[in-house]
């Protein structure tokens, strides 16, 4: 008997807009993402994305509409404690430590102080900051300050996690090594939803996507597929068809 593949996130008939003078940003808007996806949101700037990932984590609320997680509105106390978010912009105290910010977010989720020791041991090993844990986080280059930011977001060991550029400004190895452990934590079951401008890592961390622009998706699949149905060689050649070349505020 095949596995029933539960949705994750499911997004229903989603409607938003900033103001009243803004226009709709959001009109019957819907999708859902399959648990142990790792599914990718794309588009060029002013697409949507970032606002859909705000809606998805009940940061804004949608004027009509509903977005569940794992059959849980997002406006349940019990849903926030399902996912975890990595946002474009540092969400973390400058001033303080890894080992500080970790036993604040560690406590903000509701972990034990003897699960926030653990994971905290776990995620300086694993995310390479052993050795600058005692250190304040303002004297971090900006990889090392991604590096704690993904580790705020995984303390509490979320069923889905949210992915809003997580490797902007960083070097090479730092982005391999993040995509890496993404890829770990995927296949030991965390869901990833994930949006970047960088399409060469998209195509090697997603395994399905969706393409949107002026909120609405303008094709929504498993990478191959949808390069064969449109007949192009690579998701940068794949955005900029459905896309289009312009320049773009």
């Amino acid at each position: 008997m095949a596995e029933i593949i539960k949705p994750a996130i499911h997004i229903s008939n989603l409607s938003f807009q900033y103001n009243e003078n803004s226009g709709v940003y959001f009109n019957d808007f819907n999708l859902t993402i399959f648990e142990g996806e790792r599914f990718g949101l794309f588009g060029p700037n002013g697409a949507g994305k970032s606002t859909l990932m705000s809606l998805m984590t009940g940061l804004i609320k949608p004027q009509t509409g509903s977005v569940d997680l794992f059959n849980q509105h997002i406006t349940n106390k019990q849903s926030r404690t399902l996912f975890g978010y990595v946002p474009q912009d540092f969400s973390l105290y400058e001033e303080l430590s890894p080992i500080e910010n970790l036993t604040f977010f560690g406590a903000w989720a509701g972990l034990s102080k003897k699960e926030i020791q653990v994971r905290i041991h776990e995620l300086l090993e694993i995310l390479g900051l052993m050795d600058v844990k005692n250190k304040a986080v303002k004297t971090f280059s900006g990889g090392m300050k991604r590096r704690v930011n993904l580790a705020i977001g995984v303390i509490h060991k979320p069923k889905i996690l949210f992915l809003d550029e997580p490797t902007v400004g960083v070097d090479i190895q730092t982005r391999h090594a993040i995509i890496e452990y993404l890829k770990q934590l995927n296949e030991a079951g965390m869901t990833l939803v994930y949006t970047s401008h960088q399409l060469t890592e998209a195509e090697d961390l997603c395994n399905r996507i969706a393409l949107m622009d002026h909120g609405k998706i303008l094709t929504c699949g498993e990478i191959a597929t949808l390069l064969q149905t449109h007949n192009e060689e690579n998701l940068e050649s794949l955005f900029l068809h459905l896309t289009g070349k312009e320049y773009r505020n």
